[in-house]
């Protein structure tokens, strides 16, 4: 018998480096590019029910009275077991540039939906542990929605970058019934409460080119924290002409990384393979994960009033 347990709430990406808005609002509009990336993870591939992650994130740098803005958007869908999470979210930031760098303060408010599968529950005929009539187990479908924010802080220099951000900051209580929840004398009154645990994210990355070679080293750390559970993970990489990365990471008390990606002019390519050091990989294949991305280029720059006339064309 378990008195207590947890689990984390937000996805997890392998890639983290790619998707930084996902943790973090202020992480938006750091280059002068739209930048679009989706992401797909299949986490302990051979278990039933195990956890299957999407993500889409959009973000993008613009000007406003002469001051720079970064703006995004964040749509995540995770499936474990009969549990499905959905979270939308829309993103503002205001930059400033101070010491060399930029700093960046970001604001996330979205939509956070959760559903449980009660229909498909199956309880085994002879079964001594579990009732049928327990109201702590759903029989129909259920689902429920709230407010959800986000906060985080970004510096920025030419060559590295670190942020510090939390996500569900008011902690939102979501209270999961039926399409008939309400009805008096209906067992599908039954509420049921899903708790969206604040979590605090630490991401710090670099980029050191090798002297005299087209090959540099992309060093990426991740710390995060439901002040319950804590983890991180460090991945290096090695990125040739820009081009062609490949690199190992390492999660906390929990899997090693491996990742290949290729950026070809404006697309992204990467796939991550993770196996796990606990016990799990005894029922598992490991994990896998591909991210694909796009950006295109912006001109934020200041018009040219000085405009010219070709002879050639005149």
């Amino acid at each position: 018998m378990a008195l207590a347990a947890s689990a984390q709430t937000d996805p997890q990406m392998g890639q983290f480096y790619r998707v930084k808005t996902q943790y973090n609002p202020a992480a938006v509009g750091l280059d002068d590019y739209i930048n679009i990336n989706g992401g797909a993870r299949l986490q302990w591939v051979g278990i039933d029910g195990a956890p299957q992650s999407f993500l889409v994130t959009g973000d993008m740098p613009f000007k406003f009275l002469g001051k720079r803005f970064g703006t995004g958007v964040v749509i995540r869908q995770e499936s474990i077991g009969l549990f499905n999470s959905l979270n939308i979210g829309a993103q503002i930031a205001f930059k400033l540039r101070k010491f060399g760098g930029e700093f960046t303060g970001g604001l996330q408010v979205g939509l956070f939906d959760q559903s449980f599968k009660g229909s498909e529950v199956f309880l085994p005929d002879g079964d001594d542990y579990h009732q049928g009539t327990d109201d702590a187990i759903p029989t129909t479908d259920i689902h429920g929605s709230s407010l959800d924010l986000s906060a985080g802080l970004w510096y920025q220099r030419p060559r590295w970058g670190v942020g510090v951000s939390m996500t569900h900051i008011t902690g939102p209580t979501i209270k999961m019934g039926g399409e008939n929840s309400g009805t008096s004398g209906s067992a599908s009154e039954q509420i049921y409460e899903f708790k969206a645990d604040r979590t605090l994210y630490l991401i710090g990355e670099c980029n050191i080119p090798i002297k005299n070679t087209l090959f540099e080293i992309l060093p990426a750390l991740l710390v995060k924290t439901d002040f319950t559970f804590y983890t991180g993970e460090l991945t290096a990489r090695a990125r040739y002409n820009k081009f062609l990365s490949f690199g190992l990471g390492y999660r906390w008390d929990d899997a090693v990384i491996a990742t290949i990606a290729a950026e070809l002019k404006n697309f992204y390519l990467g796939y991550s393979y993770e196996y796990s050091t606990g016990a799990i990989h005894s029922a598992s294949s490991g994990s896998h994960e591909i991210v694909i991305g796009y950006r295109l280029k912006l001109n934020l720059g200041a018009q040219n009033k000085h405009r010219h006339r070709s002879i050639r064309i005149m």
